[in-house]
């Protein structure tokens, strides 16, 4: 027998929020693939196929994933600090955490192909070095890092802090040295929020267009990331060719993330957070 909730209007609400997610998510979602139907099996192919789209796709699939990564890593370090050190100017530490969600797009790739650039702040540093970020691929996983770091510090934080250092304090006064902590203790609890912080970061930097054209240099078949294929195909006119790219990216982009879920639902199970 089921359960009946405790607060009345379940029926309405559930209608209004499917409702909301149709107009918002569903109906535009649908439109791009209908749009793909005015081209044959032939024609989609060529399109979503051509060397140009291809090489598109595995520099922003790549580069969204390795970005996703390193703010995996230095995500929840910068957590970690924040939730567990008192030290002065940690309050502007953790505002600018949140510059990325805050600063326009167009804004932020300017600023980062000036300090970049081969005279830039940075870039003349790493010049003599023989490493050359602005205009390059590496200039893509620069921007897409700088504009996922917030999904996984916002992700982790408020699990290291309803974690609490007590249970670290436990755990060592039981003998457990510090890597125990955090593989025994630590990370069983973060793991789950870490997961979804890497899943947020990705399907943004996947999306991402305004940081990333100002540093990538666009050049084909190099530098050149697949929304600015698809922004280039609407300039043109070319409406079918634009959507039948969207379309690949949108499976490709579903598929990822329900792997994604769908790991993390599987490791919620192994460690008992759902049954």
């Amino acid at each position: 027998m089921a359960q009946k909730n405790s607060l009345p209007g379940f029926n309405l609400s559930l209608g209004y929020a499917l409702l909301y997610l149709s107009l918002i998510v569903l109906i535009p979602l649908s439109a791009v693939f209908i749009k793909t139907f005015s081209l044959s099996w032939a024609e989609f192919v060529e399109a979503a196929t051509a060397p140009r789209v291809m090489a598109s796709y595995k520099l922003t699939f790549g580069a969204s994933f390795i970005a996703a990564l390193i703010n995996v890593v230095f995500g929840v370090l910068t957590a970690w600090v924040l939730t567990r050190y008192q030290f002065f100017g940690k309050k502007i530490i953790d505002a600018f955490v949140d510059f990325p969600f805050a600063l326009p797009t167009a804004v932020a790739g300017i600023a980062l192909s000036a300090i970049y650039a081969k005279n830039g702040w940075v870039g003349s540093l790493l010049e003599p070095l023989g490493i050359t970020v602005a205009y390059t691929p590496l200039g893509v996983i620069v921007a897409l890092t700088f504009i996922g770091l917030p999904f996984v510090v916002r992700t982790v934080q408020p699990v290291l802090e309803d974690l609490g250092a007590e249970v670290e304090e436990a755990a060592a006064s039981l003998g457990a040295n510090r890597w125990q902590v955090f593989y025994k203790v630590i990370f069983p609890a973060i793991w789950p929020a870490v997961i979804t912080g890497f899943a947020l970061a990705f399907a943004r930097a996947i999306g991402e267009y305004g940081s990333v054209i100002f540093i990538a240099g666009n050049m084909p078949m190099v530098s050149e990331i697949t929304p600015l294929i698809i922004i280039t195909k609407l300039e043109q006119y070319d409406y079918a060719g634009a959507t039948a790219v969207a379309a690949v990216m949108l499976v490709i982009s579903f598929i990822l993330l329900f792997a994604i879920n769908g790991f993390q639902w599987w490791n919620n199970r192994r460690f008992g957070y759902v049954k």
